[in-house]
């Protein structure tokens, strides 16, 4: 199962509540006579209403990934390469011999890893193959241990997504993966998962 199949697909259409209506009601002070002017301010206050409680209630387990593609600290780089190749992903969680997510492996990871000039963006490691060589060659004979990211960035299963889109904002990465308290993999959640349950018609992305 690749990361475009999900454990659960949460509404486009942002539900608004009885109680953020009437929790917006409360916020206009005086009297209302309930003018298209009275209107918009309600639906404006109730929908910040509705956009703070979906927000904090989605959790990580409402949105991870649970059929996750994980290699082994041991695992050979061709291996891991031609993984993440044949499911169209851009990385995943390395697990060590007792099972818990050892580190992270990445196209970033393999691009910092192959020597090229600017090693961020992967047309520098096209400018450097065709000077002459495949900058590949150096880690080919490596493991996963050897090119991933350690110690791991994990979120608990409870964490909101507010708190994920946060931490991918601050750590700048695009999947985390999602533990129990023990340090077992348990899912993962990508960027695009974050912004699917945090993006409504007519709603902010909160995002970047």
């Amino acid at each position: 199962m690749d990361e475009k199949k999900r454990k659960k697909d949460l509404p486009v259409e942002m539900e608004m509540s009885d109680d953020d209506i009437y929790e917006a009601m409360r916020d206009i002070s005086g009297y209302l006579d309930v003018t298209p002017a009275d209107l918009k301010e309600i639906y404006k206050f109730a929908f910040t209403h509705a956009f703070n409680r979906i927000t904090t209630s989605v959790r990580a387990k409402d949105i991870m990934t649970t059929e996750v593609f994980s290699v082994k600290r041991t695992t050979p780089i061709p291996e891991v390469a031609g993984l993440m190749a044949a499911q169209g992903i851009s990385g995943l969680p390395v697990l060590g011999d007792d099972g818990k997510v050892a580190g992270v492996i990445s196209e970033k990871d393999f691009l910092a890893c192959m020597g090229a000039e600017d090693r961020k963006h992967f047309m520098a490691v096209v400018v450097e193959c065709l000077k002459g060589g495949c900058v590949a060659l150096p880690i080919r004979g490596k493991n996963a241990e050897d090119l991933m990211t350690s110690p791991p960035i994990t979120v608990a299963e409870d964490a909101t997504v507010t708190e994920i889109a946060n931490l991918f904002g601050e750590k700048n990465i695009n999947r985390v993966p999602v533990t129990d308290e023990e340090g077992n993999l348990k899912g993962i959640v990508s960027r695009a998962d974050v912004i699917r349950a945090s993006s409504f018609k007519g709603g902010p992305c909160f995002i970047t």
